[in-house]
C-alpha cells in the first residue's frame, strides 16, 4: 500500500507519538504503609523504579536518590496519612511536590496494565496531566492539627457525659431532667459529692447554685433513687475521665512544649 499523500502531493506532517513532556525532571511515588515505590525518568538511572521502606533513614535515602537523578518535581498519591512524612522531607529538600487525589489518577484513560502505579504517576506528571490538591503552609497545617485534636477531645468528653447520664438513669436519679447541664456548677458539685459517698437527696440538693432555675425541692426529688455501688463506680470513672479531658483542653501546646515532657506521666 502506498503512503497517503495530500492533494498537493506533499507528505502530511507527522504527529508526535507522545505528548510533550513539560516536566522532564518529574518522578512518581506510590505511597504505602510499609513501602514507597518510586519511579524516575528511564534515562536517569539503570534501575528507574525502586522501593524504599517508610523508616526515616530510608526516606532520606529516597530524597538523596531523587536529587542524584536530577528530579525537581514529584507527584504522589494522597493515600491515608502515609504520605505526610515523605512530603515534609521532600519539601524541605526544595523539591516541588504535587499531592494527587487517587481518584483523579484512576479517571485518566490510557493506562497500561503492565505499568506500576509509580511509573504511571511519573508519566502523567511529566506531561502535565496531574492536578495537585491543596496543601496549606506549615504554620496552617500545624494549626489545623491542633484544632482537629481539640475537636476529638471535645467529642470524647461529650461521650463520657452521656455515660454519666446513663449511670444516673440506671439509679433512677433524674438529675438530667431538672437541670439543663450536669457538667454545670450545680451538676458537678452534686456528682462529686455522690462519688464521695453521701446519698441523702436533701443534703445533695444543698449544692444548688443560686443561678440554677430548678428549685431545691425539685433537685431533691430528682436525686431520690437507688445508689447502687456498680453504677456509682461507673459514674466516678467517667467523671474522672471528663475532668481529664477538660484539663487537656485547657492546656496549650506551647505550655507542654516549654515543659519538655509529657503533661501526664505513667
Amino acid at each position: 500500500m502506498k503512503p497517503t499523500r495530500r492533494p498537493d502531493g506533499k507528505k502530511p506532517a507527522s504527529s508526535p507519538s507522545l505528548l510533550e513532556r513539560i516536566n522532564p525532571n518529574a518522578a512518581g511515588i506510590d505511597c504505602g504503609s510499609e513501602t514507597h515505590f518510586v519511579a524516575v525518568p528511564p534515562d536517569r538511572d539503570a534501575t528507574p523504579v525502586r522501593s524504599f521502606t517508610t523508616f526515616t533513614a530510608d526516606l532520606q535515602r529516597l530524597a538523596d536518590w531523587l536529587s542524584a537523578c536530577g528530579v525537581t518535581s514529584v507527584a504522589m498519591e494522597s493515600t491515608g496519612v502515609y504520605w505526610i512524612p515523605l512530603y515534609e522531607i521532600l519539601e524541605a529538600r526544595g523539591l516541588a511536590v504535587v499531592l494527587v487525589n487517587a481518584r483523579h489518577v484512576k479517571n485518566v484513560p490510557g493506562r497500561k496494565t503492565d505499568v506500576v502505579d509509580c511509573q504511571w504517576l511519573q508519566e502523567l506528571h511529566s506531561v502535565g496531566l496531574l492536578r495537585g490538591s491543596f496543601r496549606p503552609t506549615a504554620a496552617i497545617a500545624a494549626l489545623r492539627a491542633y484544632l482537629r485534636h481539640r475537636e476529638t477531645l471535645v467529642q470524647s468528653a461529650a461521650t463520657h457525659v452521656q455515660r454519666m447520664q446513663k449511670a444516673l438513669v440506671q439509679m433512677n436519679l433524674q438529675l438530667p431532667i431538672v437541670i439543663s447541664d450536669i457538667t454545670g456548677v450545680t451538676g458537678l458539685r452534686i456528682l462529686r459529692d455522690i462519688i464521695r459517698g453521701p446519698t441523702d437527696p436533701q443534703a445533695l440538693a444543698q449544692h444548688r447554685d443560686h443561678r440554677c432555675q430548678a428549685s431545691a425541692a425539685e433537685i431533691t426529688a430528682a436525686l431520690t433513687g437507688h445508689y447502687r455501688p456498680e453504677h456509682v463506680f461507673v459514674l466516678q470513672q467517667n467523671l474522672e475521665l471528663f475532668d481529664a479531658y477538660q484539663l487537656w483542653l485547657r492546656t496549650s501546646p506551647a505550655a507542654v512544649a516549654s515543659a519538655g515532657r509529657p503533661l501526664i506521666r505513667g
